[in-house]
């Protein structure tokens, strides 16, 4: 194929530039549920030696009470990233009695809804604020969907990075200049998210209950599971929503206002059925709203543009203000077969092909390339093995393993040049060890959880409860003396800071709640 000269002069120009301009930052929130020894979802409130959920900065829980989420600072090297994840996961393992964290996105056995708790945050207004906020997902889209669990992969680049690119186009760097370069990103990903998909997918089953009485377009693989012959990430397959509210909400990709003005449209926006819910019934709240979306948050997308909020500004009033700071990758699924739900290598690939998305030429997307791009990434998770499998590109059919060889070769471009300036070999390698999965699909994630399935006569939840047994046994290897400090002392600080919030409020939650709708 030929290259964008667009991109091979991007390239060429970072030849000379600082080094800087080439580095990268990534951080990684893991959500891992808490389980029982026979698989089932646990029903023991989190635990007050892991810290307080609302505080902690590194151990919380997601949805459910049950679901924790381990969080990372930003990290500039991938050894560092995971040994931290592996830290949080060893000191959550071995302060939890009698359970283990699941490995697996899709969840074991769940017979029944009401088998998820949902996380309580605290009698502060903002703990409150976020158990009513799941309240509401229950009652919108059912618990079980609530409780899958991902891995989301924060990226940001150097601000010497966006100054090299600002100098090449004769432009001034400020935040519209950044929010631009990431929107860029963000298109160009969402162009090629099926890759990833693809190479990491690794939820091709899932355990009877959780479509207990629903209708599914799954095959029987055993007399407890069920699954898809192609399937990459039923995760993403949308099968554990129950009601297609957000259906029709098209977010526009195309710059930080059109992203922020239909998001904020959709929050504004009343729904029928939520009306009919209710707000505040008997005396108890069931969402915090009836619009279509309750806060950004609600709003599921494989990407977002991101930045911490200051001040108690809301997330888009931030990133409107300031503009974007960082992306969240929200499309991975967990590694079951890595104890930190992903490993080096896949970081490796992963900050290769989010910083290919920032050089290459990123054109506004048209509806018909929105369209595509949504076909193509409902398609693939679950027929993206398929040997005949296509997706659609400009109009035309292009076949996933020819498209997937096209992109691996301008990778290659970029990650020679990394691993020369950096004076590092792993892009290479980690491309090298994509290409292998893109030439031989029975390597990929998901064809390995099916041919184990099939081969040890295992269904999902043994399978996936073997695991579980397996990464147990390596979060359960002691902290060193100096970790085990670090951890107790960042457990103890946040529940003082939960303590201390819960006493200097003051305000009613029903004052609270009206006070945050108001603000901008």
């Amino acid at each position: 194929m030929s290259h964008s000269p667009q991109y091979l002069e991007t390239l060429a120009s970072l030849k000379s530039a600082d080094i800087r301009s080439l580095s990268f930052n990534r951080g990684i929130e893991k959500e891992g549920l808490r389980v029982n020894a026979d698989s089932s979802i646990s029903q023991a409130p989190h635990d007050s030696k892991l810290g307080s959920a609302l505080t902690h900065p590194s151990i919380t829980t997601d949805y459910s009470e049950a679901l924790l989420e381990f969080i990372t600072p930003v990290k500039d090297n991938a050894k560092d990233v995971l040994a931290y994840l592996q830290g949080a996961q060893q000191f959550a393992a071995q302060n939890i009695a009698n359970e283990m964290i699941w490995p697996a996105s899709m969840p074991g056995e769940i017979e029944n809804e009401l088998d998820v708790p949902i996380a309580t945050y605290g009698t502060s207004n903002l703990g409150v604020l976020k158990h009513v906020y799941r309240h509401g997902l229950w009652h919108r889209y059912g618990r079980k969907m609530q409780c899958i669990a991902g891995l989301h992969y924060n990226f940001s680049v150097n601000d010497a990075l966006w100054e090299h690119l600002a100098n090449l186009e004769n432009k001034t760097v400020d935040k519209d200049f950044i929010s631009a370069g990431y929107f860029g990103l963000i298109r160009n990903f969402r162009r090629y998210s099926w890759l990833l998909l693809y190479l990491f997918g690794a939820s091709p089953a899932l355990d009877k209950s959780f479509v207990k009485g629903k209708e599914h377009p799954l095959e029987e693989l055993d007399q407890d599971s069920l699954y898809s012959p192609y399937a990459t990430s039923l995760r993403m397959s949308g099968l554990g929503y129950q009601n297609n509210a957000q259906d029709g909400l098209f977010v526009c990709f195309n710059g930080l206002p059109t992203y922020t003005h239909t998001l904020k449209e959709a929050m504004a926006q009343p729904v029928a059925q939520y009306e009919q819910l209710g707000v505040k019934v008997d005396g108890i709240y069931r969402q915090l709203n009836t619009h279509l979306l309750q806060i950004e948050n609600e709003y599921y997308s494989d990407i977002r543009p991101k930045r911490n909020p200051k001040n108690g500004e809301k997330p888009l009033t931030a990133l409107n203000e300031h503009g974007v700071e960082y992306i969240e990758v929200r499309c991975l699924d967990l590694n079951p077969f890595a104890p930190q739900g992903i490993d080096e290598t896949q970081i490796h690939f992963m900050d290769l092909f989010l910083m290919f998305c920032v050089l290459h030429p990123s054109p506004k997307l048209s509806s018909a390339e929105c369209k595509e791009v949504h076909d193509n990434l409902h398609e693939v998770v679950v027929q993206g093995r398929n040997p005949s499998f296509s997706l659609a590109r400009h109009g035309k059919q292009v076949s996933l393993h020819d498209w997937a060889l096209e992109l691996t070769e301008d990778m290659s471009l970029l990650a020679k040049q990394l691993d020369e300036q950096l004076d590092v070999s792993q892009y290479q390698l980690a491309l090298s060890e994509m290409k292998k999965r893109i030439l031989d699909p029975s390597l990929t994630p998901s064809a390995q959880i099916l041919a184990i399935m099939k081969q040890e006569k295992l269904s999902y939840r043994e399978l996936m409860l073997k695991q579980a047994q397996q990464m147990h046994g390596i979060h359960m290897q002691p902290l060193s003396a100096q970790e085990s400090v670090y951890w107790h002392d960042l457990a103890e600080n946040s529940l003082e800071k939960q303590r201390i919030a819960e006493a200097q409020d003051t305000m009613g939650f029903d004052e609270y709640l009206m006070q945050y709708h108001l603000k901008v």
